[in-house]
Formats: structure tokens, C-alpha cells, sequence
């Protein structure tokens, strides 16, 4: 009976944690702009996730600073933000040593890019 008991109760456990939303992202809303801008989405984003690294100067190993839209749409470009930001090796992703930026926010800043990274 006990052995039982013990198998049932680690059945039930198994079930409730496969259950279990790890991932922030997938509770996130997405974004419901017609158009992405750096005014109307992408600046906040960099400032609530970027700055206290890529400041000016930049800081804590920072390569470059991303306080301008001149900045930021040079780090798409050249620099593979989009890349950084969407990447889930922890050697490789932004912001650095945080939790991944949720799902709806990457493909937000994707879609900024496709929408050709206006700054208005």
C-alpha cells in the first residue's frame, strides 16, 4: 500500500509541475502597435533593460552606449542586437547575467526592424 501511495503521489507531482509556465514570455501580451517606433516602443524598452550597462560612458564592459536612436538602430544594423536580445545562451544574451527579455518584446524590436527601424 505504501508503495503505492508514494508512486501515486509522484504521478500527481510529475502532472502538476509539467503544468507548471516557466517562461514570463508566454504570459506576456503582445504588442499591438500598427507600427513600431523608437519612440513609441523601442526607447523604453532600451531604457528599462539597456542602460545601466550601455550608458554614456558605457559601463560595466559596455561596449558602446545605447542612449539615442542613432545608437540603437546602429546596434541592430552592426552590432546583431537582434541577435543578442533573442539568443538563449547565457554567454551570449542581453542584457547580460538578467532574465531573456519576454517574447512579445523580442518580436516587437524584430518588428520595429522590419518596419524599418523609423524613429517616429
Amino acid at each position: 500500500m505504501k508503495k503505492k501511495s508514494v508512486l501515486l503521489l509522484s504521478v500527481l507531482t510529475v502532472l502538476l509541475l509539467s503544468c507548471a509556465n516557466d517562461s514570463e514570455s508566454d504570459l506576456s501580451e503582445p504588442v499591438k502597435l500598427e507600427v513600431v517606433t523608437y519612440d513609441n516602443y523601442v526607447k523604453n524598452v532600451v531604457s528599462e533593460n539597456c542602460l545601466f550597462c550601455h550608458t554614456s560612458p558605457p559601463q560595466n564592459g559596455a561596449p558602446m552606449q545605447l542612449t539615442t536612436y542613432e545608437d540603437v538602430k546602429n546596434a541592430v544594423i552592426n552590432r546583431g542586437l537582434l541577435d543578442r536580445i533573442s539568443s538563449f545562451d547565457p554567454n551570449f544574451s542581453m542584457p547580460f547575467g538578467g532574465p531573456r527579455l519576454p517574447q512579445t518584446t523580442i518580436d516587437a524590436m524584430k518588428k520595429w526592424y522590419t518596419d524599418g527601424l523609423l524613429e517616429q
